[in-house]
Formats: C-alpha cells, sequence, structure tokens
C-alpha cells in the first residue's frame, strides 16, 4: 500500500501548488511593464523621461478613467502620477504597446497611448489643456485634457499628495482638443469608459464580493487531511 500514500501525498501537493499559482496571477492586475526608451519622451505635466528604463503601472482603474503611474525601473523613485481614459485597439498585441505624438520641431515625442500585452483596451494619456492643445496642433491628432492648473498634480510624489491626487483626478471635468483648436466633450471623439464583455451563460452568478484565499487555503487544508486519512487506512491494512 506504500504506492497508495505516496499518490495521495503528491496528489496534496500539486493541489496546493496551483492554488497558490492563482493567486500569483492575480497581481497582473496593475499591469506592471518595464519599458526601455531609447531618447527622451514627454508625459503629461511638463515633464520629459530621458532614454532609460521605467516601470509603467496601473494604480487605480475607475471605470471610465484609469491612473498611471511611472517608476524608475527598481520602483524606488515615482516620476508621476497621470490620468488615463480607455483607448480601444481591436488587434491585441503579445508585445507591449506605446505610441507617440508628434510635437513641435526639435522637441521630444509625447506618450499617447500604453497597452500591455494581450489587452485590447489600453490607456490613452491625458495632459493638462495647455500643452493637450499645442500636442493636438503639432500631431494633426485629438488630444484628452484636463484643467492646466493640475499640471501640479502630476509630479507630486508623498504619498499624502499621492492620495489627494487621486480624488482630484477621479473628479476631474475632461476635455479634448482637435487639431482645428475647437475644445469638445471628450466622449465626442474617445472612448470614456471600456465596455465590460460578458460570456453567454445561462447559469446565473452571484457577484463576488471576497477575495478567495480563504477558500483556498481551507481547500489545502481538507487535501491534507485527506491525505493524511489515505496514509493511514494503507498503514493499517498493511
Amino acid at each position: 500500500m506504500t504506492a497508495l500514500r505516496r499518490v495521495a501525498v503528491v496528489f496534496c501537493i500539486a493541489c496546493l501548488l496551483s492554488g497558490f499559482a492563482s493567486v500569483a496571477k492575480a497581481d497582473q492586475h496593475d499591469k506592471l511593464t518595464i519599458v526601455t526608451f531609447s531618447q527622451p519622451v514627454e508625459i503629461p505635466g511638463g515633464k520629459v523621461l530621458p532614454a532609460g528604463t521605467y516601470a509603467f503601472k496601473v494604480l487605480d482603474s475607475l471605470g471610465d478613467r484609469n491612473i498611471v503611474q511611472i517608476y524608475d525601473k527598481d520602483r524606488m523613485n515615482l516620476y508621476a502620477t497621470i490620468l488615463a481614459i480607455p483607448d480601444y485597439r481591436p488587434n491585441p498585441s503579445d508585445k507591449t504597446i506605446i505610441k507617440f505624438s508628434e510635437t513641435a520641431s526639435g522637441g521630444p515625442v509625447a506618450i499617447k497611448e500604453w497597452f500591455y500585452p494581450g489587452d485590447n483596451y489600453g490607456q490613452e494619456f491625458v495632459y493638462p489643456k495647455s500643452r493637450a492643445v499645442e500636442i493636438a496642433q503639432s500631431s494633426n491628432q485629438n488630444v484628452p485634457s484636463m484643467p492646466s492648473e493640475m499640471a501640479s498634480n502630476i509630479n507630486q510624489q508623498d504619498q499624502a499628495s499621492n492620495d489627494s491626487n487621486e480624488t482630484a483626478m477621479k473628479e476631474a471635468p475632461l476635455k479634448a482638443e482637435e487639431p482645428s483648436g475647437e475644445e469638445v466633450e471628450v466622449a465626442t471623439v474617445f472612448i470614456v469608459e471600456a465596455p465590460v464583455v460578458v460570456a453567454e451563460n445561462t447559469t446565473k452568478k452571484l457577484p463576488q464580493t471576497a477575495s478567495q484565499l480563504p477558500l483556498l487555503y481551507m481547500s489545502g487544508i481538507f487535501l491534507m487531511a485527506l491525505g493524511v486519512l489515505f496514509w493511514t487506512l494503507s498503514k493499517r491494512r498493511a
């Protein structure tokens, strides 16, 4: 009956490992991405990132807008907290996609969009109005904008300021600057909310309101107990 004991133990270990692997995948919700720029690039807030390696991640998802943070590659220094709105790409790529807008002659290109690998919906960066108007005219593209006085919120780096910045960005009025110089409602030219895709299923499910960690731990304990039971029974029969 030694074989039976081995099967029981291996089964329990495999189930426990698969449970922890599922929890680890949940950390991808912030879409952490490490990117390297070969030349300087402009980001909202009147800041230019020198050529180098940086970490992008989504701090918060607010339905009709997201908050993106940019760090150094080690995530020790925060460079900017940026407001973004959903942007659609019909054919997702298995690689990170970053698109740029042309700026005035001689200036660094400005980051326009960021797509995480495999995603249809990415982040369209929102610029303070005064800069958005300039980029729209230089690139001949529409640029989402927020009030110019919020430019300072982007560059605050201490945690207390970040908390207040997030609140301000959640409530910021958004517009769209057109190449013609006209300002229109952002929903006129941009997608302001990524739709929720629901698979067809005749079985109704209650909304999930709690973490699955307790269930995983309880399942692991149950499987371990089951393994011990198998081992005891096999020992008795032996």
